[in-house]
């Protein structure tokens, strides 16, 4: 493992040479900034690409500690998230769930070292702005919930790990290649006699081979009993990856991943069998295909750790969670929500009432 020196550099807090205060991360810039006085310092610009890093030697001892260091750790005994926040500690809750961390329980943990962060484009007031616009939008919110999104403290940032997987993909395929052809048929009887064309299908055996690269198979490194980030906001671009980079974690939560890198590889390989299937049956051509069998093979395989930008906002309304993602680059945003019963109660006697209305009044 590495020395404690790397470990010590990556949690070092960066102070304000003006006023002392810590500096954060400004979304969207390459700056850390002062909240109190406005002092801003820019963050080096690595020069240096993202690492890949070798795949096999870590599978094979489960982490060579090459690129390892140990990290600060807060453990929620609720949803089971593992938090780092790299700022002081000034509200020990939970991201996902609201429940109380206990400083007395953090712990360090080794981890590997993420290759590559993507910064967040908004801040949490934009975030929070987005939130407000989202919930004023919901038909049959309850009150509470709408009272709820009104505090800015609700909404947290935080840094979500993924793995990603490069790897060079062969693979050897058997199937049959479908033409379509069309035949007139008579059907019905009488007046309703007529014809139609019927599609059908010539099958011809088809065998070869499929080749390439597949770049950055994205596969989530966390899981928890819930708080699941929803599909729909878990779409980056990660064409802006920037090499990793401590400061940028300034102010917000990281969490660290609790799916072990050999089981990310597995659902890594599912997804290379999908590509090799679809790159398969385009090889075929035709108008449709079967794959009978494949043999893929994969070589030259690396990996990253790396950090993704979310915003997340949890309420609780009578004893269960809900839980609302923005997502920190592109602002999509996706959650759940509770509905008010009583709001759709008198929504529906409005209705019945409405309708009793027209009926005695049609009826005059």
């Amino acid at each position: 493992m590495e020395s404690s020196t790397t470990s010590k550099s990556s949690e070092l807090k960066k102070s304000c040479v003006n006023c002392g205060a810590e500096l954060r991360y400004a979304p969207g810039t390459t700056e850390l900034k002062c909240e109190y006085c406005g002092y801003t310092q820019e963050i080096a610009v690595s020069e240096s690409s993202f690492e890949e890093i070798e795949l096999k030697p870590y599978l094979d001892s489960m982490g060579s500690q090459s690129h390892s260091e140990e990290i600060m750790m807060l453990h929620c005994k609720n949803c089971g998230a593992n938090q780092h926040v790299e700022e002081n500690y000034k509200s020990l809750h939970c991201v996902y769930c609201t429940m109380p961390l206990i400083i007395e329980d953090a712990y360090k943990e080794d981890w590997i070292l993420p290759g590559a962060v993507l910064p967040f484009m908004i801040n949490q007031q934009q975030a929070h702005l987005i939130f407000r616009k989202w919930v004023k939008g919901l038909w049959f919110a309850p009150n509470k919930l709408q009272k709820a999104a009104l505090d800015p403290q609700n909404t947290k940032g935080l840094y979500a790990p993924y793995w990603t997987f490069d790897a060079q993909l062969y693979a050897d395929y058997v199937g049959q290649r479908g033409e379509y052809y069309y035949v007139t048929k008579t059907v019905g009887s009488g007046k309703n006699k007529r014809t139609v064309q019927e599609r059908r299908t010539r099958w011809y055996p088809a065998a070869g081979n499929v080749s390439g690269f597949v770049d950055d198979t994205l596969i989530k490194a966390s899981k928890q009993k819930s708080g699941v980030i929803p599909t729909k906001v878990a779409r980056w671009k990660l064409n802006d990856l920037k090499p990793f980079d401590s400061s940028y974690l300034a102010g917000f939560v990281t969490e660290k991943y609790t799916i072990p890198l050999k089981d990310g590889h597995l659902d890594a390989t599912k997804t290379a069998r999908n590509i090799a299937n679809q790159w398969a049956r385009r090889d075929i051509g035709g108008d449709t295909q079967r794959i009978t069998r494949i043999d893929m093979k994969l070589t030259d395989e690396t990996f990253k750790h790396i950090l993704l930008p979310v915003y997340v906002s949890a309420y609780k309304y009578k004893n269960k969670r809900y839980n609302f993602f923005v997502n920190g680059q592109t602002q999509v945003i996706s959650g759940q929500r509770p509905y008010s019963f009583w709001k759709i109660f008198f929504m529906v006697i409005a209705i019945l009432f409405a309708i009793v209305v027209l009926y005695l009044f049609i009826g005059v």
